[in-house]
């Protein structure tokens, strides 16, 4: 569905302005071609907001989140992935504003012509693309950004306190509810093809923005509990006005289609064989398998392989005994383990299923006896992605912007607090329901919530949120810089001895935009600044974390 009208937006949209910065929008001015509400369908530029916001998702928490949070570690050009060696030229928002310009014309271009959908819709998308500029920067331009049209004043657009920018998003969401809440047969000039979420359907629209909502009122749990609380208890003592995702079947997923590289899953095979490509690099992270089975968790099977060559420690071999029997299982002697582990410094793992790749491993190339240690290829000893990553569509490559599992995970913690009634186990379980739901394992629930997924404590919440973010891991990640669960260790190649807290601000931007002076001065340094030069490091705290013990 994504790209079948992909050749109609582009002759629809040629000459649109793309963001590149919010300094140096000398351009937007000159170029008469430029996007605005007055030669825009608002309908053509949803699905490239749309498409944006998902590979960005998917970019970040299948990416070097999923690294971040040790969902996955890459035993090839893995620097950034395990061991969180960024700086200030690593990530830039330009993408994010890019998204957001040509969002703004489409908001725009709704009021003038009272498009109540396109507008509730066009705030939804500013929330999670200005949130995720806030999750991940902290203050950023946000009241003046965009405005480089309206003259040289806006070049330098200033940098919004992060707690505006929630603010805002606060706003927005609760005004696109109020435009989303009529009935769907109110609502004209849908185009159901191109709204490549929810094909059109307002409801599961209006279910989006409250979720959101409710995510980012508990983004503000341990900073601003109070605001957080009513907010939440806001939305939950009214579900008539804020319905909510809470079923997987109305969750916010983003389809891939698969016929070309810019709309295949990132780590296909179809458009990317290299035995050291993307597939073949990354591995299932240590810390994550041994969570899982642990748990006994069903969700393993469907995200992992079983390793090719299971290892077999063969007791009182002759030194040098290594060979593969009739059943595929490679046999070694004590010697040969011993010399391993010497000099890679960290055990075997004869585990005959699977094994994770430990997190940020100096050899990781080499881990776990494997014979090819060119980086980012097959390991036999190591889990590969299930084969379906190798798929460049399919029902569960999917971009997940929100869930029925999440939602309810925020319930089972709002619940846990005592800011809202109801039992934090109800919730906790249901969450757990909709994410084996979500990837095809419903019928394995039953067992699951009596054995290993069973409710004890609060923990358990944030741990079993982490496990069902698997693909979109930056929640995750923001999940632990507020609660400092789950407990992760860094490993022996990472840049310092903490997980990082937020993105470097981009020497682009620093070196383009002034404004950005004074929000470095406001970001707090911790222990683990190590040599970063200012304030602009991912080992600072911005706003949401300061004057919190969180995540340390």
């Amino acid at each position: 569905m994504m790209y079948r009208i992909a050749n109609k937006i582009v002759i629809g949209m040629v000459g649109i302005f793309v963001l590149v910065s919010c300094h140096g929008l000398e351009e937007l001015n000159e170029n008469p071609n430029q996007i605005g509400s007055e030669n825009v369908d608002p309908n053509l530029l949803l699905p490239t907001i749309i498409n944006g916001v998902g590979k960005n998702v998917v970019d970040l928490g299948f990416g070097n989140m999923a690294g971040v949070m040790q969902h996955t570690q890459k035993d090839g050009w893995s620097s950034g992935h395990n061991a969180y060696d960024w700086s200030n030229d690593s990530h830039s928002w330009n993408g994010y504003y890019s998204l957001l310009t040509n969002n703004k014309a489409m908001i725009e271009k709704a009021e003038e012509e009272s498009l109540d959908f396109h507008h509730g819709v066009g705030l939804i998308l500013k929330s999670y693309l200005f949130g995720m500029i806030a999750d991940l920067w902290g203050d950023a331009p946000y009241t003046n950004a965009l405005r480089g049209d309206e003259g040289s004043e806006f070049f330098d657009a200033e940098f919004d306190a992060q707690q505006s920018i929630y603010e805002g998003i606060h706003t927005d969401l609760k005004k696109a509810n109020l435009l989303l809440s009529n009935s769907q047969d109110s609502y004209f000039s849908i185009q159901a093809n191109q709204d490549i979420l929810f094909a059109g359907a307002v409801a599961k629209w209006r279910k989006f923005g409250n979720s959101l909502l409710l995510r980012y009122y508990m983004r503000l749990s341990e900073k601003e509990p109070g605001i957080a609380r009513q907010g939440i208890q806001t939305i939950v003592s009214q579900p008539q006005t804020y319905p909510l995702i809470l079923q997987a079947e109305d969750d916010a997923n983003m389809p891939y289609i698969g016929n070309t590289t810019s709309d295949s899953w990132p780590t296909n095979t179809k458009f990317d064989a290299d035995p050291q490509g993307a597939y073949f690099r990354i591995k299932l992270a240590k810390t994550f398998v041994d969570k899982l089975q642990e748990l006994n968790d069903p969700r393993l099977a469907v995200w992992a392989n079983k390793i090719d060559v299971p290892l077999v420690l063969e007791e009182g071999a002759p030194e040098g005994t290594d060979y593969v029997d009739e059943e595929g299982k490679r046999h070694i002697s004590q010697d040969i383990v011993d010399a391993y582990e010497n000099t890679v410094g960290f055990p075997v793992d004869f585990d005959s299923l699977y094994v994770g790749l430990p997190t940020a491993l100096t050899f990781g190339t080499s881990y776990n006896l494997s014979e090819d240690v060119n980086q980012g290829t097959r390991n036999l000893h190591v889990s590969q992605l299930n084969e379906i990553y190798k798929e460049a569509s399919g029902p569960l490559l999917q971009s997940r912007l929100m869930s029925a599992s999440e939602v309810n995970f925020i319930l089972a913690e709002a619940a846990a607090k005592g800011w809202i009634s109801g039992s934090a186990e109800n919730y906790y379980n249901e969450a757990i329901k909709q994410s084996l739901s979500a990837w095809g394992v419903s019928g394995d629930y039953d067992d699951y919530i009596a054995n290993g997924g069973a409710y004890s404590t609060e923990e358990d919440i944030i741990i079993q949120k982490w496990i069902a973010s698997w693909s979109s891991a930056s929640e995750a990640w923001f999940d632990y810089r507020r609660t400092g669960l789950p407990e992760l260790e860094t490993g022996p190649a990472s840049k310092r001895a903490a997980l990082p807290l937020r993105f470097y601000y981009h020497i682009d931007e620093i070196d383009n935009n002034q404004n950005s002076a004074e929000a470095i001065d406001r970001l707090e340094p911790t222990q683990y600044k190590g040599d970063d030069a200012s304030n602009n490091s991912a080992w600072s705290k911005f706003w949401l974390l300061q004057g919190t013990s969180q995540p340390y």
